[in-house]
């Protein structure tokens, strides 16, 4: 990186990691949680305001989420997850932020000349980035310790994306819709240049710091250690758990991102509250959803993830049924417990599909990190609901996803032949631990 002197290198460890090297790692990626749910929460605001300003139906203003979600579907899998698996998370880390830096600092052309296809072209750039660091921390964060806690670890990191999503709408309802600014674009453009420099600092941050690595090879070690071995040793199109997953969670993000995208547009046509006043309870909602993710993530202590998930995805399948009838204050604070039952699904929906992985772990994160790219299906056919038979009509949409999401959580997520969590390795599992363990450490340029 120009500017830059050369920074210390990270290993591949063979056998294990440090104490020290789990805890930086862990500390390190779960800043970026926060900035990506920052940037989701800004883009559900701007639907709204892009109507208003740029005078684009329901169905146009859409395009934000297919652009931002469809990146998902293509980035990871053709340059994302190729990336992380030849030169590191790091590398991975810093390519997504400069994309990221660089989306941003596009909305300010696209606001001068007033294009919503420039706001889009912007969003896929910056989305791309976005896709990059969620390939590197989802599976980072899964694997940077014990299994059997791995929901535990992903759902408390990403509490943090809750904390990012719940401050954008915050910031946006005072911005985008004070005075003025409700009939132009130039607090859009501030907004995102501010975003650009702060995550420039986060970006030159990360050049300096040591992230430790994990190999391919410790995933296998893990996996064989805990008994798992045969299972592990499957090609990933025989992972069923992994396959089913990437539709629950296809499904599930789909669902998430058009209750949220039609959030404002749902309030104010059911309760008549202002734009600014819907786009403060969607930050309402999303604190909501940041508590529920604290709470779900408490009772992964106690409780199994998937039994947790199975109960929150029927919740959110009942109370988005009663969405399509309710009216008033009641619809209002029942959309508003959709997203405290949401809070754990993501997370513990990737945990759960890239268990007992092993060396495919990075492949299947890949596969899963591709799901998010449901964002996309599901609004554009919402909206079109919603223009043709009012907002809560289109409520139906989500609560499929949610519906689906049940399903997955009670017979589909558990790897397929797998009959103990426990058991003692065999002679050949445990030759494979001890070779494993000769590895060398292999120096990784910075």
């Amino acid at each position: 990186m120009a500017g830059g002197g050369p920074a210390p290198s990270v290993s591949i460890i063979g056998a294990s990691m440090s104490k020290k090297d789990r805890w930086t790692g862990l500390i390190l990626v779960t800043t970026l949680f926060f900035l990506w749910g920052f940037a989701y929460g800004l883009l559900d605001v701007l639907n709204k305001h892009f109507q208003n300003v740029l005078g684009i139906t329901k169905l146009e203003s859409t395009g934000l989420q297919v652009a931002y979600f469809g990146s998902y579907f293509c980035f990871p899998p053709l340059v994302g997850g190729p990336i992380i698996r030849k030169w590191g998370y790091k590398t991975g880390i810093l390519i997504g932020l400069g994309l990221y830096v660089a989306g941003a600092l596009f909305f300010w052309p696209a606001a001068k000349c007033l294009s919503f296809g420039a706001f889009v072209g912007a969003t896929f750039v910056m989305a791309c980035g976005l896709s990059e660091l969620e390939t590197a921390a989802n599976p980072y964060i899964s694997v940077l310790g014990d299994p059997k806690t791995a929901s535990f670890r992903l759902n408390f990191s990403q509490s943090f994306n809750g904390v990012g999503s719940f401050v954008g709408p915050l910031i946006a309802s005072h911005v985008f819709f004070a005075g003025s600014n409700q009939d132009n674009l130039t607090s859009v453009q501030y907004v995102y240049l501010g975003i650009a420099i702060a995550v420039a600092c986060v970006a030159i941050g990360f050049f300096f710091v040591r992230v430790p690595e994990i190999s391919d090879e410790l995933m296998l070690e893990q996996a064989i250690a805990t008994g798992d071995a045969e299972i592990a040793a499957r090609p990933l199109r025989k992972q069923w758990h992994t396959i089913f997953g990437f539709l629950a969670q296809f499904i599930y993000v789909a669902s998430q991102v058009t209750l949220a995208s039609f959030f404002i547009n749902y309030t104010t046509e059911v309760s008549g509250v202002s734009d600014a006043t819907a786009s403060n309870l969607l930050s309402v909602a999303l604190a909501t959803f940041t508590i529920g993710r604290f709470i779900s993530t408490g009772l992964m202590k106690f409780v199994n993830p998937r039994y947790i998930l199975a109960a929150w995805a029927f919740l959110a399948t009942l109370l988005c049924g009663l969405t399509i009838g309710l009216r008033g204050v009641p619809a209002v604070v029942v959309v508003i417990l959709i997203f405290f039952f949401e809070s754990c699904m993501y997370p513990t929906i990737f945990t759960l599909a890239i268990q007992d992985l092993g060396a495919n772990t990075k492949k299947g994160a890949s596969l899963l990190i591709m799901g998010v790219g449901g964002g996309a299906v599901f609004p554009p056919i919402q909206g079109a609901i919603a223009d043709a038979a009012k907002t809560p009509v289109s409520q139906c949409v989500p609560m499929v996803g949610y519906f689906f999401v049940f399903i997955y959580a009670l017979f589909l997520a558990e790897p397929f032949g797998k009959k103990m969590l426990h058991r003692e390795p065999d002679a050949e599992s445990i030759d494979g631990v001890k070779k494993l363990s000769e590895i060398n450490v292999v120096p990784v340029p910075a």
